[in-house]
Protein backbone atom coordinates (compact mmCIF):
# COMPACT_ATOMS: atom_id res chain seq x y z
CA UNK A 1 0.00 0.00 0.00
CA UNK A 2 1.56 3.49 -0.70
CA UNK A 3 0.32 6.60 0.87
CA UNK A 4 0.79 10.56 -0.06
CA UNK A 5 3.69 12.22 0.46
CA UNK A 6 4.30 15.83 -0.70
CA UNK A 7 7.08 16.54 -2.83
CA UNK A 8 7.03 20.53 -3.51
CA UNK A 9 10.04 20.60 -6.03
CA UNK A 10 11.30 24.45 -6.30
CA UNK A 11 9.99 27.09 -7.92
CA UNK A 12 11.00 26.42 -11.59
CA UNK A 13 10.97 30.52 -12.50
CA UNK A 14 14.27 30.68 -11.19
CA UNK A 15 15.92 27.52 -12.67
CA UNK A 16 14.37 28.56 -16.11
CA UNK A 17 15.92 32.25 -15.84
CA UNK A 18 19.20 30.83 -14.99
CA UNK A 19 19.56 28.61 -17.74
CA UNK A 20 18.53 31.61 -20.19
CA UNK A 21 21.58 33.48 -18.64
CA UNK A 22 23.96 30.72 -18.78
CA UNK A 23 23.31 30.01 -22.44
CA UNK A 24 23.35 33.80 -22.98
CA UNK A 25 26.61 34.23 -21.25
CA UNK A 26 27.95 31.20 -22.67
CA UNK A 27 27.03 32.45 -26.15
CA UNK A 28 28.48 35.80 -25.70
CA UNK A 29 32.12 34.85 -24.28
CA UNK A 30 32.25 32.38 -26.68
CA UNK A 31 31.90 34.90 -29.27
CA UNK A 32 34.33 37.49 -27.68
CA UNK A 33 36.94 35.20 -27.67
CA UNK A 34 36.42 32.88 -30.72
CA UNK A 35 39.79 34.80 -31.90
CA UNK A 36 41.70 34.16 -29.42
CA UNK A 37 40.75 30.30 -28.61
CA UNK A 38 41.20 27.50 -30.08
CA UNK A 39 37.67 27.08 -32.32
CA UNK A 40 36.92 22.86 -31.74
CA UNK A 41 37.24 24.19 -27.57
CA UNK A 42 35.13 26.94 -28.00
CA UNK A 43 32.34 24.85 -29.65
CA UNK A 44 33.11 22.45 -27.07
CA UNK A 45 32.44 24.52 -24.34
CA UNK A 46 29.40 25.88 -26.65
CA UNK A 47 27.71 22.48 -26.34
CA UNK A 48 28.30 22.04 -22.97
CA UNK A 49 26.44 24.67 -22.00
CA UNK A 50 23.43 23.68 -24.44
CA UNK A 51 23.34 19.91 -23.41
CA UNK A 52 23.43 21.09 -19.05
CA UNK A 53 20.66 23.96 -20.03
CA UNK A 54 18.17 21.37 -21.82
CA UNK A 55 19.06 18.52 -19.04
CA UNK A 56 17.93 21.05 -16.23
CA UNK A 57 14.90 22.29 -18.18
CA UNK A 58 13.91 18.49 -18.09
CA UNK A 59 13.17 19.08 -14.57
CA UNK A 60 10.60 21.92 -14.95
CA UNK A 61 6.95 20.72 -15.52
CA UNK A 62 3.88 22.77 -14.74
CA UNK A 63 1.18 21.89 -12.09
CA UNK A 64 -2.35 23.47 -12.54
CA UNK A 65 -4.78 24.03 -9.97
CA UNK A 66 -6.58 21.25 -8.79
CA UNK A 67 -4.09 19.11 -10.53
CA UNK A 68 -0.89 16.97 -8.82
CA UNK A 69 1.78 15.22 -10.30
CA UNK A 70 3.07 12.11 -8.96
CA UNK A 71 7.03 12.22 -9.15
CA UNK A 72 9.00 8.45 -9.59
CA UNK A 73 12.76 8.06 -9.58
CA UNK A 74 13.73 4.87 -11.30
CA UNK A 75 10.01 3.35 -10.52
CA UNK A 76 10.19 4.04 -6.91
CA UNK A 77 7.58 6.72 -5.65
CA UNK A 78 9.11 9.91 -4.29
CA UNK A 79 6.34 11.86 -3.56
CA UNK A 80 3.68 14.20 -5.21
CA UNK A 81 3.77 17.96 -6.14
CA UNK A 82 0.52 20.05 -5.67
CA UNK A 83 1.13 23.19 -5.75
CA UNK A 84 0.11 25.22 -8.41
CA UNK A 85 2.71 26.85 -10.86
CA UNK A 86 6.13 26.57 -12.70
CA UNK A 87 7.58 23.59 -10.94
CA UNK A 88 11.40 22.08 -10.60
CA UNK A 89 12.52 18.61 -9.60
CA UNK A 90 15.16 16.46 -10.22
CA UNK A 91 15.86 15.66 -14.00
CA UNK A 92 15.18 12.51 -13.55
CA UNK A 93 12.05 12.27 -11.87
CA UNK A 94 9.34 10.79 -14.05
CA UNK A 95 6.18 13.01 -13.61
CA UNK A 96 2.54 11.82 -14.06
CA UNK A 97 -0.41 13.84 -14.42
CA UNK A 98 -3.43 13.21 -11.59
CA UNK A 99 -6.46 15.54 -11.76
CA UNK A 100 -8.29 16.23 -8.79
CA UNK A 101 -10.63 17.77 -9.84
CA UNK A 102 -14.59 16.78 -8.58
CA UNK A 103 -15.69 14.52 -11.58
CA UNK A 104 -18.90 12.78 -12.15
CA UNK A 105 -20.17 9.92 -14.79
CA UNK A 106 -23.53 7.83 -15.10
CA UNK A 107 -23.49 4.04 -14.92
CA UNK A 108 -24.87 1.88 -17.90
CA UNK A 109 -28.39 1.37 -17.51
CA UNK A 110 -28.75 -2.35 -16.50
CA UNK A 111 -31.11 -4.63 -16.07
CA UNK A 112 -31.34 -6.28 -12.87
CA UNK A 113 -33.93 -8.82 -11.03
CA UNK A 114 -34.98 -6.85 -7.95
CA UNK A 115 -35.28 -8.58 -4.22
CA UNK A 116 -39.17 -9.91 -5.37
CA UNK A 117 -37.35 -11.17 -8.82
CA UNK A 118 -38.93 -8.62 -10.76
CA UNK A 119 -36.71 -7.75 -14.07
CA UNK A 120 -35.72 -3.62 -13.61
CA UNK A 121 -33.57 -1.24 -14.97
CA UNK A 122 -31.74 1.18 -12.88
CA UNK A 123 -28.73 3.35 -13.13
CA UNK A 124 -27.14 5.88 -11.05
CA UNK A 125 -25.10 8.74 -11.29
CA UNK A 126 -21.91 8.98 -8.97
CA UNK A 127 -19.93 12.13 -7.92
CA UNK A 128 -16.14 10.72 -7.04
CA UNK A 129 -12.95 13.00 -6.46
CA UNK A 130 -9.17 11.39 -6.30
CA UNK A 131 -7.95 12.18 -2.46
CA UNK A 132 -5.16 10.26 -2.42
CA UNK A 133 -2.48 10.38 -5.50
CA UNK A 134 -0.51 7.44 -4.35
CA UNK A 135 -3.15 5.02 -4.04
CA UNK A 136 -5.01 6.19 -7.17
CA UNK A 137 -1.68 5.40 -9.02
CA UNK A 138 -0.29 2.70 -7.98
CA UNK A 139 -2.22 0.42 -5.84
CA UNK A 140 -5.14 -0.02 -8.98
CA UNK A 141 -4.32 -0.24 -12.66
CA UNK A 142 -6.51 2.75 -14.24
CA UNK A 143 -8.45 4.11 -11.45
CA UNK A 144 -11.01 5.82 -13.37
CA UNK A 145 -12.38 2.61 -15.19
CA UNK A 146 -12.11 0.78 -11.90
CA UNK A 147 -14.48 3.33 -10.14
CA UNK A 148 -16.65 2.53 -13.10
CA UNK A 149 -16.84 -0.91 -13.00
CA UNK A 150 -17.26 -0.82 -8.65
CA UNK A 151 -19.86 1.73 -8.82
CA UNK A 152 -21.85 -0.76 -11.36
CA UNK A 153 -21.28 -4.04 -9.50
CA UNK A 154 -22.16 -2.24 -6.38
CA UNK A 155 -25.42 -0.70 -7.99
CA UNK A 156 -26.35 -4.45 -9.36
CA UNK A 157 -25.57 -5.46 -6.00
CA UNK A 158 -27.89 -3.11 -3.84
CA UNK A 159 -30.93 -3.40 -6.84
CA UNK A 160 -31.15 -7.13 -5.80
CA UNK A 161 -31.39 -6.49 -2.32
CA UNK A 162 -34.55 -4.24 -2.42
CA UNK A 163 -37.73 -4.45 -3.94
CA UNK A 164 -38.90 -2.13 -6.51
CA UNK A 165 -42.11 -1.78 -4.59
CA UNK A 166 -43.61 -2.23 -1.56
CA UNK A 167 -47.12 -2.18 0.04
CA UNK A 168 -46.32 -3.57 3.57
CA UNK A 169 -44.01 -0.23 4.71
CA UNK A 170 -40.87 -2.14 3.62
CA UNK A 171 -38.01 -0.21 2.41
CA UNK A 172 -38.23 -0.44 -1.69
CA UNK A 173 -35.80 1.02 -4.06
CA UNK A 174 -38.88 3.36 -5.22
CA UNK A 175 -40.37 4.58 -1.54
CA UNK A 176 -36.76 5.06 0.17
CA UNK A 177 -34.80 6.19 -3.29
CA UNK A 178 -32.37 8.68 -1.10
CA UNK A 179 -31.84 6.08 1.80
CA UNK A 180 -30.67 3.39 -0.41
CA UNK A 181 -28.72 6.13 -2.64
CA UNK A 182 -27.09 6.84 0.61
CA UNK A 183 -26.22 3.07 0.57
CA UNK A 184 -25.09 2.82 -2.46
CA UNK A 185 -22.53 5.56 -1.71
CA UNK A 186 -21.51 3.30 1.25
CA UNK A 187 -21.30 0.60 -0.86
CA UNK A 188 -19.36 2.07 -3.70
CA UNK A 189 -17.06 3.81 -0.82
CA UNK A 190 -16.05 0.60 0.74
CA UNK A 191 -15.17 -1.18 -2.53
CA UNK A 192 -12.74 1.99 -3.35
CA UNK A 193 -11.26 2.19 -0.20
CA UNK A 194 -7.85 1.11 -1.61
CA UNK A 195 -8.20 3.24 -4.64
CA UNK A 196 -7.75 7.03 -3.43
CA UNK A 197 -11.20 7.94 -4.14
CA UNK A 198 -13.55 9.44 -2.12
CA UNK A 199 -17.39 9.31 -3.37
CA UNK A 200 -19.04 12.26 -2.32
CA UNK A 201 -22.60 11.71 -3.72
CA UNK A 202 -24.23 8.49 -5.65
CA UNK A 203 -28.41 9.11 -6.68
CA UNK A 204 -30.51 7.24 -9.07
CA UNK A 205 -30.84 8.30 -12.49
CA UNK A 206 -32.90 5.91 -14.16
CA UNK A 207 -35.41 3.44 -12.33
CA UNK A 208 -38.22 1.29 -14.24
CA UNK A 209 -39.57 -1.86 -14.66
CA UNK A 210 -38.21 -3.50 -17.32
CA UNK A 211 -40.50 -3.17 -20.57
CA UNK A 212 -41.54 -6.77 -21.01
CA UNK A 213 -43.23 -6.30 -17.44
CA UNK A 214 -44.22 -2.52 -17.05
CA UNK A 215 -47.85 -3.04 -18.42
CA UNK A 216 -48.23 -5.81 -15.60
CA UNK A 217 -46.84 -4.14 -13.01
CA UNK A 218 -48.63 -0.97 -13.51
CA UNK A 219 -51.67 -3.07 -13.54
CA UNK A 220 -50.95 -4.18 -10.42
CA UNK A 221 -49.96 -0.66 -8.77
CA UNK A 222 -53.62 0.57 -10.04
CA UNK A 223 -55.22 -2.17 -8.56
CA UNK A 224 -53.28 -1.25 -5.11
CA UNK A 225 -54.46 2.21 -5.21
CA UNK A 226 -57.94 1.31 -5.88
CA UNK A 227 -57.67 -1.65 -3.04
CA UNK A 228 -56.12 1.28 -0.56
CA UNK A 229 -58.45 3.92 -1.36
CA UNK A 230 -61.63 1.36 -0.84
CA UNK A 231 -60.32 0.70 2.45
CA UNK A 232 -60.29 4.06 3.74
CA UNK A 233 -63.76 4.63 1.96
CA UNK A 234 -64.86 1.83 4.37
CA UNK A 235 -63.55 2.69 7.34
CA UNK A 236 -64.60 6.28 6.62
CA UNK A 237 -68.32 5.12 5.91
CA UNK A 238 -68.12 2.87 9.25
CA UNK A 239 -66.90 6.12 11.26
CA UNK A 240 -70.41 8.02 9.44
CA UNK A 241 -72.59 5.00 10.32
CA UNK A 242 -71.44 4.52 14.10
CA UNK A 243 -72.01 8.27 14.83
CA UNK A 244 -74.99 8.09 12.83
CA UNK A 245 -76.82 5.70 15.55
CA UNK A 246 -74.94 6.95 17.97
CA UNK A 247 -76.79 10.38 17.45
CA UNK A 248 -79.97 8.62 17.14
CA UNK A 249 -79.80 7.51 19.96
CA UNK A 250 -78.33 10.10 22.04
CA UNK A 251 -81.50 12.50 20.81
CA UNK A 252 -83.79 10.04 20.53
CA UNK A 253 -85.01 10.85 17.40
CA UNK A 254 -86.43 7.23 16.70
CA UNK A 255 -86.01 3.52 18.04
CA UNK A 256 -85.01 1.18 16.19
CA UNK A 257 -84.77 -2.50 16.71
CA UNK A 258 -81.83 -5.15 15.31
CA UNK A 259 -83.22 -5.85 11.91
CA UNK A 260 -84.41 -1.92 11.52
CA UNK A 261 -80.55 -1.12 12.61
CA UNK A 262 -79.00 -3.68 10.36
CA UNK A 263 -81.40 -2.43 7.14
CA UNK A 264 -79.87 0.98 7.96
CA UNK A 265 -76.23 0.14 7.96
CA UNK A 266 -76.72 -1.63 4.81
CA UNK A 267 -78.10 1.30 3.50
CA UNK A 268 -75.73 3.75 4.03
CA UNK A 269 -72.91 1.74 3.63
CA UNK A 270 -74.07 1.11 0.16
CA UNK A 271 -74.92 5.33 -0.15
CA UNK A 272 -71.45 5.84 1.00
CA UNK A 273 -69.65 3.24 -0.40
CA UNK A 274 -70.92 3.09 -4.27
CA UNK A 275 -69.03 4.57 -7.03
CA UNK A 276 -71.82 6.62 -8.47
CA UNK A 277 -74.70 8.60 -6.36
CA UNK A 278 -77.26 6.29 -4.76
CA UNK A 279 -80.54 6.28 -6.63
CA UNK A 280 -83.02 5.48 -3.63
CA UNK A 281 -86.79 4.46 -3.75
CA UNK A 282 -88.68 6.66 -1.83
CA UNK A 283 -92.08 5.66 -0.18
CA UNK A 284 -94.22 8.75 -0.18
CA UNK A 285 -97.02 7.78 1.41
CA UNK A 286 -99.57 4.72 2.66
CA UNK A 287 -102.61 3.00 0.13
CA UNK A 288 -104.16 2.70 3.85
Amino acid sequence: MHKEKSLPGVSGLPVLVGVLLMWGATSWTTFVSSTAMDPQRSLLWLGAAAALGFFLLKGLFIVQPNEAKVLQLFGAYSGTAKEPGLRWANPFYVAVKVSCRTRNFETNKSKVNDANGNPIEIAAVVVWQVRDTAEAVFDVDNYEHFVHVQSESALRQLASEYPYDADDGQESLRAKAQTIADHLKDEIQDRLKHAGVKVMEARFSHLAYAPEIASAMLQRQQASAVVAARRLIVEGAVGMVEDALARLAEKNVVQLDHASKAQMVSNLLVVLCGERGAQPVVNAGSTH
